[in-house]
């Protein structure tokens, strides 16, 4: 249940449209459904603003599209999948696309939930993710700005934007402008000043953070990466150089976590509005 569908229950209330007893079974049965394998939260929008996101790795395909299914059956209206294989997101559209969630691993396969109409179901091969339906129109009070260092960082970079725009964000991405050249960020002076929030995104030795900082008056995201030779330890002397910046106003998530980076900057983007 989202905070507008609780609204309008409540509304249902006031006007009398809705019995007060059938409005305290919807509030009763709602908060989570119990799965066996997971207990999906329903309460999660009206709690945090946001519904819950799903994390693909270590669940099978199965899993996850009954997840996505009993999401759905509760008028989610999108959903994003974090960290999925593509063997797998191949498999969970499979499931979806026929209109059939099997539960847990059963050798039976029985259909177990119909699902009576599918939003669009997307993968993105870079990050690993995947989204059910469309991003929303943007609501934030400004731009997000996500810059990565190299190529080599898009995936975690494009794990950050897309998460920010699906969470309602207007995002601008800045790629391959680390500091190896620094004239490749510098010449998007604009952008980076009308940001409302900036995910900077590195590995190496992961010091485009604190440049950024030192542009920008807006709160920077720093997300290290591990990409790197063998002193980099798989991002963790990014991390530790992140931790480390001079600059005012900079903020760590942990190794890799693009969609981490990407939530917070929609909070902060969502904060004044």
């Amino acid at each position: 249940m989202e905070q507008r569908e609780l609204r309008e229950l409540l509304a249902g209330v006031a006007s009398g449209a809705v019995a007060p007893d059938e409005a305290e079974v919807q509030l009763r049965t709602e908060p989570f459904s119990d799965l066996g394998f997971a207990k999906v939260d329903h309460h999660r929008g009206i709690r945090q603003g946001t519904s819950e996101v799903i994390y693909g790795a270590g669940k099978t395909p199965e899993q996850i599209a009954a997840i996505v299914a009993d999401m759905l059956d509760k008028g989610e209206e999108r959903i994003l999948i974090t960290r999925l294989a593509p063997e797998a997101a191949e498999a969970v559209a499979s499931l979806l696309a026929e209109g059939l969630v099997f539960e847990g691993e059963s050798e039976s396969r029985e259909p177990a939930e119909t699902v009576p109409a599918l939003p669009v179901f997307t993968y993105y091969d870079a990050p690993r993710l995947a989204t059910v339906g469309e991003a929303p129109e943007p609501d934030g009070a400004g731009s997000v700005v996500v810059a990565a260092g190299g190529t080599s960082d898009l995936p975690v970079a494009e794990e950050a934007a897309l998460t920010a725009e699906m969470l309602g964000n207007e995002v601008v991405r800045l790629y391959d402008v680390g500091v190896a050249g620094l004239h490749r960020l510098l010449a998007h002076a604009d952008e980076l000043a009308r940001a409302k929030v900036v995910v900077a995104v590195a590995g190496m030795e992961g010091a485009l953070p604190s440049v950024v900082g030192g542009l920008v008056s807006c709160p920077v995201i720093a997300v290290p990466t591990s990409v790197g030779y063998g002193a980099a330890f798989d991002g963790l002397a990014a991390l530790l150089s992140m931790l480390n910046s001079c600059a005012s106003g900079v903020s760590v998530v942990n190794i890799d976590n693009g969609f981490g980076a990407g939530y917070q900057a929609s909070l902060i983007n969502h904060v004044s509005v």
